[in-house]
């Protein structure tokens, strides 16, 4: 009998000699959860979920996008979210946008820990999702390391 099972899959079942020391998760249903709904989601709504996603135990939990309400609406309250997230707090809030005005916007707000900025490896999803080339969204990542020195909590 062949197996049609993809060879990735199958080695991932087998034992493994020595266990990672660690998994972190990072929830990220408040932003990529979100995303995509076509209705807007009330700002008390995605606070009432992050809420309830810190009662359940997470302490990692990418809340929002510093993205152009343009081209994704769904985000265009992310001010308001992250400003209603306290600035000391034992769970690591995070952010996801594309370029260094985002990452700018972000740090604004006491509540934001971390800041991803993401790119893409191909032509046509950079310009779709960051309306820019490759080229020009790598150039936009050496803008933003001057904002790594955002203090620490």
């Amino acid at each position: 009998m062949i197996s049609r099972l993809n060879p990735l899959r199958r080695l991932s079942t087998l034992p493994h000699s020595s266990p990672p020391p660690s998994v972190t998760i990072i929830e990220v249903g408040p932003r990529d959860g979100l995303q995509s709904e076509k209705l807007s989601i009330p700002t008390p709504l995605k606070l009432n979920l992050i809420n309830n996603l810190i009662t359940a135990g997470h302490s990692r939990i990418e809340t929002t996008s510093f993205v152009s309400p343009k081209w994704i609406p769904q985000f265009k309250d992310a001010n308001d979210v992250m400003s209603s997230l306290p600035a000391s707090s034992p769970v690591e809030f995070s952010v996801l946008t594309p370029n260094l005005k985002g990452v700018e916007a972000a740090l604004k707000h006491e509540a934001t820990d971390v800041v991803s900025v993401f790119g893409a490896a191909s032509e046509a999803f950079t310009m779709k999702n960051i309306n820019c080339g490759i080229d020009e969204s790598i150039d936009r990542f050496s803008e933003g390391e001057d904002c790594e020195s955002h203090e620490e909590r």
